[in-house]
C-alpha cells in the first residue's frame, strides 16, 4: 500500500523545462514589468527638470528598454542537447564470432 504521507507530497523525479506555454507567460510577464519601468523613469524626469544631469541621466535609462524588452520577450531557453548517433564505418563490429547455420 502506497504510504498516505507520500501520496500527499509527491516528488519531481525529472528535470524537464518550462511548457510552451508557461515560458510564454513569464516571457511576457518579464516584458510588461520592463516596459512599465520606462514610464516612471521619464515622469521622473520631467519632475527633476531642474537638476539636468538627473534628468538627463534617467531618460538615458529609459531609451533602451523597449529594445532590452524585446530581446528578453524574445528569448526562449536553448533546447536540450542531445547526442545522435550516426553510422561509423570504422567501428568495431559487434559480433566477430561466425554463427551456426541450422539447415532444414
Amino acid at each position: 500500500m502506497a504510504d498516505p504521507q507520500h501520496a500527499a507530497n509527491p516528488v519531481l523525479i525529472t528535470d524537464a523545462v518550462m511548457s510552451y506555454e508557461e515560458g510564454l507567460a513569464a516571457r511576457k510577464h518579464r516584458y510588461k514589468i520592463m516596459m512599465g519601468l520606462r514610464i516612471p523613469l521619464m515622469i521622473l524626469a520631467a519632475v527633476f527638470y531642474s537638476v539636468p544631469w538627473l534628468a538627463v541621466t534617467l531618460l538615458v535609462l529609459s531609451i533602451p528598454l523597449p529594445w532590452m524588452a524585446v530581446l528578453i520577450a524574445n528569448d526562449r531557453r536553448p533546447k536540450k542537447r542531445e547526442e545522435t548517433n550516426r553510422y561509423r564505418p570504422d567501428r568495431k563490429q559487434i559480433e566477430r564470432r561466425e554463427h551456426p547455420v541450422i539447415d532444414g
